[in-house]
């Protein structure tokens, strides 16, 4: 019988060639393909500062149709990326979207889908928030929206998102978690939670959407030095103020540093608006479930494997075996 891989399943007679010409590969070598996004239509949420404002420049500079999103419009960041789309002759376009408004994601995909003439080509899950904290300090208010930002929002934009990209058999969603989305740091709150959240649910989609023709590529970025650390330590701060002293007498050293932490050092953030290009930039039915991405420590690979090892262990022969072993290239 013959093995039904991702490249079986995905590849149309159009990309048949291209598929044998690259199948002998190795991953680590097809993430060296020189980035094209020519013609490409990409979505990112979170554009205001961050992984998401870079990528939303870069991604447009390299000829890609951007959609670049982000909440409470109107406000400078938004006006600094269309007057750079004017001044760049840039194809970049600056909607609205709150990923914690059902209505505004439903409304903002569409639009993105009326310019683009049709389906998404890519939707990066960027939007993010974070608070610091032992876990029974955060109350139920920073927990519903960590919740609603990091898990339920990329659940809205991928519902809103997959009829095209299904009806089209193909497309990618790109979710960005953590290495926290894996391995386990004190007192980063629900930030962990969300993050292992995450991944389940992208791991889950991957499987599920290898029918259909549409990846799920899973980034894992270290620290580096982006807004989340400041918004964090704001948020962290408004969460003391409120805390019950009957929850934080007990974490005196963890509390002490809320509100004054900073992360990443001298690494580069264009690390990942890169690390995305290369994903983007290879062929359907080769792409990753994971990539890690940090000059630095990458303590979730050893996990990784361990996990990839596993589920085609425990479910590669059973009838969900096709679409586990194409999702991790077996």
């Amino acid at each position: 019988m013959t093995q039904v891989t991702r490249r079986s399943l995905l590849a149309g007679a159009a990309a048949t060639t291209v598929l044998t010409a690259t199948a002998s590969l190795a991953q680590e070598d097809s993430l060296t393909a020189k980035p094209d996004m020519s013609g490409k239509s990409i979505l990112i949420t979170g554009c205001s500062t961050g992984f998401g404002r870079l990528m939303a420049e870069d991604f447009a500079r390299q000829g890609a149709k951007v959609f670049a999103t982000m909440r409470n419009l109107p406000r400078t960041e938004a006006d600094e990326l269309s007057q750079l789309a004017k001044t760049e002759e840039l194809d970049l376009h600056v909607i609205e979207i709150d990923v914690t408004d059902d209505a505004q994601v439903t409304a903002g995909v569409a639009e993105a889908e009326r310019i683009a003439g049709g389906s998404l080509d890519v939707l990066v899950n960027n939007a993010g928030m974070s608070f610091g904290g032992p876990i029974e300090i955060q109350d139920m208010e920073a927990t519903q929206v960590i919740f609603d930002t990091n898990v339920f929002g990329p659940h809205r934009m991928a519902r809103a998102a997959l009829p095209a990209m299904r009806a089209k058999k193909s497309g990618l969603i790109v979710n960005i978690t953590s290495q926290l989305g894996r391995v386990i740091a004190p007192s980063f709150g629900q930030y962990s939670p969300t993050k292992f959240a995450l991944e389940a649910m992208s791991e889950a989609l991957a499987y599920e959407l290898v029918p259909h023709g549409v990846e799920v590529n899973i980034i894992q970025p270290g620290g580096y030095p982006t807004m989340i650390w400041s918004n964090s330590n704001k948020n962290s701060t408004a969460l003391l103020e409120r805390a019950d002293e009957k929850h934080t007498s007990g974490y005196p050293a963890l509390i002490e540093p809320l509100g004054k932490r900073t992360g990443g050092g001298t690494t580069d953030p264009m690390d990942v608006p890169n690390a995305i290009a290369e994903i983007i930039a290879m062929p359907a039915g080769t792409r990753p479930l994971r990539k890690e991405v940090h000059p630095g420590a990458k303590p979730q690979i050893a996990i990784n494997n361990v996990a990839a090892e596993v589920q085609v262990g425990w479910l590669g022969a059973s009838p969900f075996g096709p679409w586990i072993k194409a999702v991790h290239n077996v």
